[in-house]
């Protein structure tokens, strides 16, 4: 096995909105893999936190002010990328939104905006890329899809609503595109620990675990959350040519989740 098929280096990697969280340690991953990193978020702000972030792990990244629910936007960026930095060799499409909203209580607009973030916003970044990805003869489309594309729970109809239309957009760019050597895969997080899901894992007052932890770790056959570093070798394989043979993939890192039944009560 030629371990070389690992390296990233000279790629281009863009992972959109990883200013922090799973796409800033997807970011680092590829960082160490040799990818040159771009990023974008929705303002300025943003942007320069996640400049800083990237800077104080020694990584020089590219960040552009960028709305990828916006095509004119995103078509400017791609532009602008290109012309800065190079020809985009891998995508991460990691931004995203949830509305944690009974269905009945939510408006059209709020699913609306689920649906334009989670969903859209992969289409037309993917859209925006794949041409000069064709041209080059080859190229990787992550997107970050969810437990969601494949269960419901209750309060998030619209988020899993656009992960399962995500999941099948993933297998329709590589029906479309794989012909044209592009890879699109989709990874599935679990649960992860991240400073956002924080307060779902705070001690109570009495010491006992948060009700919400206590039912994830016993769905979980690995008996804890996910990491965000558990999810940086499943990113680092499908944007590296070891997974040159792996197309319409959705690669789920969730300890396990959706095989378990979980325990009889």
């Amino acid at each position: 096995m030629n371990m070389k098929n690992f390296s990233l280096e000279g790629k281009v990697a863009w992972i959109t909105g990883a200013s922090y969280g799973i796409g800033f340690a997807i970011a680092e991953a590829y960082h160490v893999a040799g990818a040159t990193i771009v990023f974008n978020d929705i303002n300025e702000e943003l942007v320069a936190k996640g400049i800083k972030a990237y800077e104080e792990k020694g990584i020089k990244a590219h960040g552009y002010v960028c709305d990828v629910t916006n095509e004119d936007a995103v078509v400017a960026t791609v532009k602008k990328i290109k012309e800065e930095v190079g020809v985009i060799d891998i995508l991460v499409n990691n931004a995203g939104i949830i509305r944690r909203i009974p269905m009945i209580e939510m408006s059209a607009a709020d699913f609306r905006k689920v649906i334009d973030v989670d969903l859209n916003a992969p289409f037309i970044v993917s859209k925006a890329v794949i041409p000069d990805m064709i041209a080059k003869g080859h190229g990787k489309i992550i997107n970050i899809c969810s437990m969601m594309s494949e269960l419901g729970r209750e309060t998030v109809s619209a988020y899993a609503a656009a992960k399962g239309g995500l999941k099948m957009l993933t297998r329709n760019i590589c029906s479309e595109y794989g012909g044209a050597n592009i890879q699109c895969n989709g990874i599935g997080p679990g649960y992860i620990a991240t400073p956002q899901t924080a307060p779902l894992r705070e001690r109570q007052a009495d010491g006992s675990r948060h009700p919400f932890d206590q039912f994830i770790v016993s769905k979980t056959p690995a008996g804890r959350w996910g990491s965000t570093e558990d999810l940086q070798g499943p990113a680092v394989f499908l944007a590296s040519d070891a997974s040159n043979f792996v197309n319409g993939h959705i690669l789920y890192v969730d300890g396990g989740i959706l095989a378990y039944i979980g325990k009889q009560p």
